[in-house]
């Protein structure tokens, strides 16, 4: 499929409010024909008063239709500056709703290649700092340059050597622009990387403020954070120093017409070849010539930016999607999950090596193995937040590719040990699951979960705001809301990838009696470190490197798989040392234990 060009792109931003381009477009032009007569009247009063007219009347009334014209000049640009905010407030609107969008299309693995912040600095920052160039760009850029063209053409009726005297200092100025030119390529780009590192390691360092502080790390990780922001600053001020000297060249040259435009006349009226009164009028008119173009040529670098930050977002909004129908075409039979011999590639380096596993309804399934082995990237494939690279995961008989992405949405509840919550209240954050929950059917699931009590101790209850990521809550209070979250979906698949990773041990046994409500009746795969939780399973899968070692209940792993056994026992010894590392306070007789 042929790309979109930039403009079209656009154009289909901003929607209805397209024409307001148009409109500011058309305003300016108008605006421009008003500029250019004040200098008309000038030129005509400066004949005028050589040929001797002395009316009064005359000069007033001339002036006070300069003055008209300055007024409506104004009045136009400022109706056609706020067309363009309109139209250009709407493509940035819809640049940002369609990068969101494309974030949820897109296989979660393309996401987090990326830093989360380089995705809010793309769809925040740089977006936003295209609205005040894109915004003045097409009045003010459109009348800077058509009145001195116009202009110009007017000069070269009077007298065409006199237009073309006009160009002398450009000529020069041009030299200045040139090398500046030369001096910035790929100047521009480098700043783009080093902001964009810059961001990077700022929300690096904030999200890790806390382990920086627990550990006594202040002093080297605000170093890289230092680095960066110097080399950010560093690549700006390169930038300037570079170009300064050939920048200031241009700006005086450019607008310094008289350079060309008094010694050619005064030659041209002395020689008899020009007449006084086109001399002064060629003057008036020089005087209004460049200083246009150096204002439409400022906008040059801003041009260059904002085409470098289409590029990022073009870059992020031509990803292939995950491709899936709209509609329902085949109905799946039942819950069966099944993968056969998936591969799957992260990163350029395969993890996945033809992995076959059958998931049938209703049971207890457990994806256990070594750190890094591919468990949660099973998990993840499961619920189609990724494509496999060859193979298939069916749902139902289905090949999942073959089922609207919504449709299987709902068939799958993903409960991770990093779950998010937004910065909205309990009671929004649980009816995430299904947003048509009463509010009776959000506290029961709450209730279900383990969390209902909790809740109820926070300062609002439900309707407490739970801050951004949950950050008012624990890890544990988070975890359970998620939990809870799960429950009102009701989907058939429930996955829990180390979902109680966060509780202590108390709620935890709280959780799991809740999950065990949960699944009835469906199908439950469980990404466990702690063995002693699956042990129950109806099926556990043993993955090593990307394969599968091994599959069957527990009791028969332990006997016909080595590194299942080996796992168990390093889990048992583990838990032997933690209850023989207890430590034991007394207190007016009684004795407590403290891990």
């Amino acid at each position: 499929m042929k790309k979109k060009g930039t403009l079209s792109r656009v154009l289909n931003f901003a929607g209805r409010k397209s024409g307001f381009f148009a409109g500011s477009v058309i305003l300016a032009l108008c605006g421009v024909a008003l500029s250019f007569v004040p200098y008309l009247i000038t030129a005509d009063m400066v004949g005028q008063l050589l040929l001797g007219n002395s009316s009064a009347d005359y000069y007033i009334t001339r002036i006070i239709w300069m003055g008209v014209c300055w007024i409506a000049r104004i009045v136009l640009h400022s109706v056609s500056t706020s067309l363009s905010h309109v139209a250009t407030f709407n493509v940035l609107g819809g640049m940002r709703r369609e990068l969101c969008e494309k974030l949820s299309k897109i296989p979660l693995g393309a996401v987090l290649d990326d830093n989360s912040g380089s995705y809010k600095n793309v769809i925040v920052e740089r977006v936003d700092s295209m609205e005040t160039t894109m915004a003045h760009i097409v009045p003010e850029f459109t009348a800077n340059i058509i009145l001195p063209i116009v202009m110009f053409i007017y000069i070269m009726n009077i007298d065409w050597r006199m237009g073309l005297a006009n160009l002398i200092a450009a000529v020069f100025g041009l030299v200045f622009v040139s090398g500046m030119m030369v001096r910035s390529k790929g100047e521009f780009e480098l700043t783009l990387q080093k902001t964009k590192h810059l961001n990077d390691t700022a929300v690096e360092y904030i999200n890790g403020i806390e382990v920086i502080k627990a550990f006594g790390k202040t002093g080297s990780s605000y170093e890289k954070f230092v680095i960066a922001a110097r080399e950010g600053a560093d690549c700006f001020i390169n930038w300037m120093r570079k170009c300064i000297w050939f920048q200031s060249g241009a700006m005086s040259f450019m607008p310094a017409t008289f350079l060309g435009v008094l010694p050619v006349g005064l030659l041209l009226v002395s020689n008899g070849s020009l007449t006084a009164s086109n001399f002064i009028t060629s003057i008036i008119l020089s005087a209004g010539l460049i200083s246009p173009l150096v204002v439409a040529f400022s906008y040059t670098d801003d041009i260059a930016k904002m085409g470098a930050i289409f590029g990022e977002v073009w870059e992020i909004l031509d990803r292939k999607d995950m491709v899936r129908p709209t509609t329902l075409t085949k109905k799946p039979e039942g819950s069966d999950i099944s993968l056969k011999d998936v591969k799957f590639t992260y990163k350029e380096k395969e993890v996945l090596h033809g992995v076959d596993m059958d998931i049938k309804a209703g049971t207890v399934n457990a994806i256990v193995g070594p750190s890094g082995s591919g468990k949660s990237t099973i998990a993840r494939l499961i619920d189609s937040l990724w494509d496999v690279d060859s193979g298939t995961v069916t749902y139902g008989g289905v090949d999942i590719r073959e089922l609207p992405l919504d449709y299987y949405a709902n068939q799958i509840s993903y409960v991770a040990q990093d779950n998010y919550l937004f910065d909205m209240t309990v009671m929004e954050n649980i009816r995430l699951g299904r947003q048509d929950a009463t509010d009776d059917e959000v506290i029961g699931a709450a209730k279900m979960c383990g969390c209902h009590d909790f809740i109820m101790g926070l300062e609002n209850g439900y309707d407490t705001v739970v801050g951004g990521a949950g950050g008012h809550l624990s890890g544990g209070e988070r975890q359970r809301i998620c939990i809870a979250r799960a429950m009102l979906k009701d989907a058939p698949v429930v996955i829990l990838d180390e979902a109680t990773a966060y509780t202590d041990p108390e709620n935890e046994a709280v959780v799991q009696e809740s999950v065990a409500k949960l699944v009835q009746g469906k199908t439950l795969i469980v990404i466990a470190h702690r063995l002693s939780t699956i042990v129950d399973a109806d099926k556990i899968f043993v993955i090593n490197q990307g394969i599968l070692e091994a599959s069957g209940t527990h009791d028969s792993l332990l006997k016909d798989c080595e590194l299942y056994a080996n796992m168990w026992e390093a889990h048992t010894q583990s838990k032997d040392s933690d209850e023989a590392d207890m430590v034991h306070i007394h207190d007016g007789g009684k004795e407590t234990k403290y891990a």
